[in-house]
């Protein structure tokens, strides 16, 4: 509905004005929208803004009001839109319905890659934004109706994984037996890289079983490829922890084997921009680089960047949209990436960077010295939860906290990291993240458990549209805005839209719950209120599954 008449209202401005640009934004708490082309239109009309906002509202406001019941007002510069008639009690229909939110099936086929962390240890606290802000744009992107395939690239035959391998042989360790697969290879690697600190010549060892591995040495390839499978099955554990998932992970080694990077090392060695030294490189100064990007070593071995485009133009043959999440870390490489992907004439991937989160001093101790694993970041969430559930619920037996604070562990760190901007870097807050009274996935959490309680209280009852009061209306009006949110998510690639779109309805879900009897009400009243709670309650939880957070209907 709210994105149906966004369009209508973007097509009659387009047809007035004769311009695509036509600026419509929230209209907040003034407007259902509200459009800034009068600032766009200024400068080519020599007029005021706000002349320019009246002159179009006198002209279309006629139109919209008879064919859409949308009142039009210039406020000032602004051009105000707002939704009338049968609009809230069209959004309550929609909204009580299951699914709600989703949006019709798309043809555009979209492939996500994100986490991809080297198998050469457990995924620590700086990996886990990454999985977080990858796995709510896939959901997004299912809710918005897109096929979609979600991957992790495994680096399975870089230098992390040699120095594995080779620190397996001389270590004579067992990273088979019990304990948490990602665990015992991170203890391998760590005293590996002592030994070769202590003795810079053994890297010679480490070059001859990366230049054996991608000769295609079958006994090398087993050695590699066994490690690299124990870590992954410790990081689904984690994964799975987090609610985060991948359809398919894919192998750099694959890429090796079946010739696509011999191949692409081919093609881009005879253009023009390739640099032919003892390395092959190519020179992307027209697109602002001043390195050279090295491509293949002086021994004839791939770098991985090579393979990183022969697997990108794997997803851009098979797929209509391709999207990467990567680290600040990562901005030169995938830069260069995108550039390079240019040159060739292939799809360029669109590259969500985000800045890296951090837990504050003191707040945990590791066990290894060196970084806090996801595992511990987890584990200790799921501890404090335990306490507050407990303090707030002491009635409940110890298996019924342990469930409820399993689902807010997770909620406090999903919601915590995805709701700040990703180039913003942020600090993990114990506090805040576990505050159910307050901006939390918790908090979210408890405004959909309230009303799930609302509503088992009441029984059953007749649905009733037809809403009044300042209150009803802007509560309804929040729910319209829902299906729109996850819109604008994938468009923009900001997933965080979606985190502050659900905590504000848990705002005025709590200003209208406070403000308005439900229960004590009566007849009509009390049905069409009751009808708001339950599509509050519906459209919350679709949030937050979409979030990936658990819609717990007691806390």
């Amino acid at each position: 509905m709210y994105i149906s008449l966004c369009e209508q209202v973007a097509g009659v401005l387009k047809e007035y004005t004769g311009r695509e640009d036509v600026l419509l934004v929230d209209g907040g708490e003034h407007a259902d929208l509200a459009s800034t082309v009068a600032f766009a239109m200024a400068k080519e009309k020599r007029m005021a803004p706000a002349q320019i906002a009246k002159e179009i509202t006198d002209a279309i406001s006629d139109r919209l009001l008879k064919d859409l019941n949308i009142r039009t007002e210039a406020t000032g510069p602004y051009i105000n839109f707002t939704f009338e008639g049968s609009y809230c009690a069209d959004v309550l229909k929609a909204a009580v319905k299951p699914g709600y939110g989703n949006l019709p099936p798309k043809s555009v086929r979209v492939v996500l890659e994100h986490t991809s962390a080297n198998p050469n240890g457990p995924l620590h606290v700086g990996h886990i934004r990454n999985t977080i802000i990858g796995d709510t744009l896939a959901r997004c992107f299912r809710k918005a109706g897109y096929p979609l395939e979600v991957e992790y690239y495994v680096n399975d035959m870089g230098r992390q994984i040699a120095i594995v391998a080779w620190g397996i042989d001389r270590q004579h360790a067992d990273v088979y037996g019990p304990g948490k697969g990602d665990h015992l290879i991170a203890d391998v690697y760590i005293e590996a890289n002592k030994h070769l600190t202590a003795d810079p010549s053994l890297t010679t060892e480490i070059d001859a079983l990366m230049k054996k591995v991608e000769d295609g040495d079958d006994e090398i390839i087993r050695r590699f490829k066994g490690p690299v499978r124990r870590c992954l099955e410790g990081f689904k554990e984690t994964l799975a922890g987090l609610h985060a998932h991948h359809d398919r992970f894919v192998f750099e080694s694959d890429f090796v084997r079946n010739g696509d990077t011999s191949k692409i090392l081919g093609r881009i060695g005879h253009m023009p921009e390739a640099v032919h030294e003892e390395t092959l490189a190519l020179d992307l100064t027209k697109y602002g680089f001043e390195k050279k990007y090295i491509l293949r070593r002086s021994d004839g071995t791939s770098v991985y960047a090579a393979r990183d485009i022969a697997f990108h133009i794997w997803k851009g043959r098979n797929f209509d949209r391709v999207i990467d999440v990567l680290g600040a870390d990562h901005k030169l490489i995938g830069r260069q990436l995108q550039a390079t992907m240019d040159l060739l004439g292939e799809t360029v991937p669109e590259i969500v960077f985000f800045e890296f989160v951090s837990l504050p001093e003191g707040s945990m101790s590791t066990r290894r010295g060196t970084f806090i694993s996801a595992d511990e970041l987890i584990e200790e969430a799921g501890r404090r939860a335990m306490e507050e559930v407990t303090v707030r619920r002491p009635e409940l037996d110890e298996e019924a906290r342990k469930t409820i604070a399993k689902g807010v562990a997770a909620a406090a760190i999903r919601y915590d990291i995805v709701k700040t901007i990703p180039e913003k870097s942020t600090v993990f807050d114990w506090k805040e993240a576990l505050d159910f009274e307050k901006q939390s996935g918790p908090y979210i959490q408890y405004a959909h458990a309230r009303a799930c309680s609302i509503l088992d209280k009441a029984g059953e009852f007749p649905h009733c549209y037809e809403i009044e009061g300042d209150g009803e209306i802007a509560l309804a009006k929040k729910i319209a805005r829902f299906p729109k949110v996850i819109d604008q998510v994938v468009t923009e690639l900001k997933p965080y839209l979606l985190a502050i779109y659900a905590r504000e309805l848990a705002d005025v879900f709590g200003s209208f719950y406070h403000a308005e009897p439900v229960l004590k009400a009566q007849g009509t009243v009390r049905d069409r209120r009751l009808t708001l709670v339950e599509a509050t309650r519906n459209t919350l939880k679709e949030a937050l599954e979409t979030l990936g957070i658990d819609a717990l209907r007691a806390m």
